[in-house]
């Protein structure tokens, strides 16, 4: 039995040494040298190309390098009734809350205005320096729930919202689409954690930013499937929303003559919120790789209908 690893144009060299760390029994192989692709009962896969999956007729398991799916389930042609699993690593929500973090305090300490005064040779001292956020997560779950709580560490008024009721000391949440208007009512920084979904695709856009609080801040480091980025700039240049902190787009990576790079209010990072650490990773791949095999339960399965 053996394990495939389908993720082009990556450098999996410490991937096959985590594996081999991991369990140095394992019959590690990386796609397109499979040759006996019937012993491949497990593949490990990001951005794996349209019905690559479909050669390996033995597959019991396929699991993501990262906490998304999206990019599993995209593909059309995925085998049906293979379990799909994700990565839960803590070392995934240091990173993404840290991110959120940065870029909250970017927004409250008005740190934009600076980095122009300072290309402008202008001291100037604001009063008050501060900007008054309160932070809407869209998309509490893991992620959303502990840059929630480091935020309300910091002192700032936290909401979150969901498809399901979450509940979290000292944040008020909502739930569900009846709910979605009440929360962002309360907000005026919207930070976007969403699952890829076919629900989510295109959801920030002209007509949910039209329905939040006017100069809103607009926070992304969830997938570039969820923005519509001609509305994110076109509402910046209108007033309703203040600006927009952004780490994915439509389109990666972002094509060098998109109008978003010169945009005095947008700041751009290239999908670098939180990246995957192997050396957590590939524990967790090893561990449902054995459960399958022994006909245990999963960890971290996802539903497939659901999309996450």
């Amino acid at each position: 039995m053996s394990i495939v690893i389908i993720a082009p144009n990556r450098d999996l060299s410490r991937w096959i040494r985590e594996f081999n760390n991991a369990d140095e029994s394992l019959d590690v192989r990386i796609w397109p040298e499979t040759e006996d692709q019937s012993e491949v009962t497990c593949a490990v896969v990001w951005g794996h190309p349209t019905g690559s999956l479909k050669a390996f007729p033995n597959l019991k398991l396929i699991c993501s390098m990262g906490a998304g799916v999206d990019h599993v389930l995209k593909d059309p042609e995925l085998p049906d009734g293979v379990p799909v699993v994700r990565i839960v690593d803590e070392g995934l929500s240091f990173s993404m809350s840290n991110y959120i973090v940065s870029a909250v305090l970017y927004h409250h300490r008005r740190f934009e205005k600076y980095l122009a005064d300072k290309k402008a040779h202008i001291w100037d001292q604001p009063s008050p320096p501060e900007v008054d956020c309160r932070i809407g997560i869209m998309g509490f779950g893991v992620l959303g729930q502990d840059a929630g709580r480091k935020l309300k560490a910091l002192g700032f008024d936290v909401f979150g919202y969901a498809n399901s009721r979450k509940t979290v000391d000292g944040i008020q949440c909502f739930a569900g689409e009846g709910e979605l208007s009440a929360f962002l009512r309360e907000i005026n920084v919207l930070v976007c954690l969403l699952p890829a979904t076919p629900e989510t695709k295109g959801v920030l856009n002209k007509r949910l930013f039209e329905g939040m609080n006017r100069g809103t801040y607009l926070i992304n480091a969830a997938r570039g499937h969820h923005q519509v980025t001609d509305d994110i700039i076109g509402a910046i240049d209108n007033g309703t929303l203040s600006g927009a902190f952004l780490d994915v787009f439509e389109k990666e990576p972002l094509q060098t003559d998109h109008p978003i790079w010169g945009h005095p209010k947008v700041f751009i990072t290239p999908h670098i919120a939180s990246i995957t650490n192997p050396g957590a990773a590939a524990p967790q791949i090893v561990a449902n790789y054995k459960a399958m095999m022994e006909g245990q339960p999963l960890k971290n399965a996802i539903d497939r209908d659901r999309g996450y």
